[in-house]
């Protein structure tokens, strides 16, 4: 399997952008089935450059997540990062699924200060834990034998109340400790992405590959909840869209399709180093927006 550093450096110097998704691992045992049998196989026919797989609040789906990486690269040969987070851990919890993840030969790792576990309003660090996401990327590097990435905010951390510049400085920290390559929150206005590029270019001194987030809409309802929790905005335009298609999630799945290859196009032409797409373990947008991009390799 191939560090995600190694991955971007030789995708830049072939003048071509990297190509990832991200998977969640599933609440139920029908939905891991789905996700493991069907999904990742569909989705691996576009030849992906790498995948992620999320951790869940407070640990939840830990060892799920070590799992579903390590299927990922031993069924498909395909490199997967594995997330990991702050939240209700203690270093030496964080020290041990970091040995569990090395001996599953998982070389990537996103470090992610995490969202308050269900029923908190705040994030608060465990005693013998961490506070900041860039004291876990200081331990992960420590181990020296993970490619680092982190998370990056076009809009700014839901959380930090001082403002979306306060937030982007924040990046500088991390790059510091060692991150090596950053994925952005969804958005869907891309100003928002590229005047969060240009400020923590310029303005901070950050220099690593910055990957776009993106997420094909698949249900006007399902997206007004997520940009809620998560603080991303909805343009007007768009909002007016999903109100006006309401429940038809076969016509939102298209509209979805449509708008975000056309926001990828956009930032293709601005030549991003890459795009990561959230694809909420369904094959069916992620792999026509792809296709529409000319970016898979099948």
């Amino acid at each position: 399997m191939d560090y995600i550093r190694d991955i971007h450096h030789q995708a830049a110097e072939a003048g071509r952008p990297v190509f990832s998704i991200e998977f969640f691992p599933p609440k139920t045992e029908k939905g891991e089935v789905s996700l493991l049998n069907k999904t990742i196989p569909r989705l691996m026919n576009l030849k992906p450059d790498y995948c992620s797989v999320t951790y869940g609040a407070g640990g939840s789906t830990r060892d799920k997540t070590l799992l579903i990486v390590k299927e990922i690269q031993e069924k498909h040969g395909l490199t997967a990062m594995s997330h990991l987070t702050c939240v209700t851990a203690t270093e030496a919890d964080l020290r041990h699924y970091l040995d569990e993840a090395r001996d599953a030969g998982i070389k990537n790792i996103l470090a992610l200060r995490g969202d308050p576990p269900a029923g908190t309003d705040e994030f608060r660090p465990t005693e013998g834990g961490f506070e900041y996401s860039y004291q876990l990327v200081e331990l992960i590097r420590s181990c020296e034998c993970f490619s680092i990435g982190v998370a990056g905010f076009p809009e700014g951390h839901i959380a930090c109340q001082a403002g979306k510049h306060t937030d982007w400085k924040h990046l500088k920290s991390k790059a510091d400790a060692g991150a090596e390559f950053v994925l952005t929150q969804l958005f869907f206005n891309n100003q928002d992405y590229f005047d969060f590029c240009d400020y923590v270019r310029n303005q901070v001194g950050v220099d690593i590959p910055i990957c776009p987030g993106i997420l094909p809409i698949l249900s006007g309802q399902q997206i007004k909840r997520l940009t809620q929790l998560c603080g991303a905005s909805i343009p007007d335009p768009m909002s007016a869209k999903l109100d006006a298609l309401g429940d038809d999630d076969a016509a939102v799945t298209e509209y979805g399709i449509d708008y975000a290859t056309q926001q990828c196009l956009e930032l293709l032409d601005a030549h991003v180093p890459g795009l990561h797409f959230y694809c909420l373990n369904k094959a069916y947008s992620t792999t026509r927006v792809v296709e529409n991009l000319g970016l898979n390799r099948s």
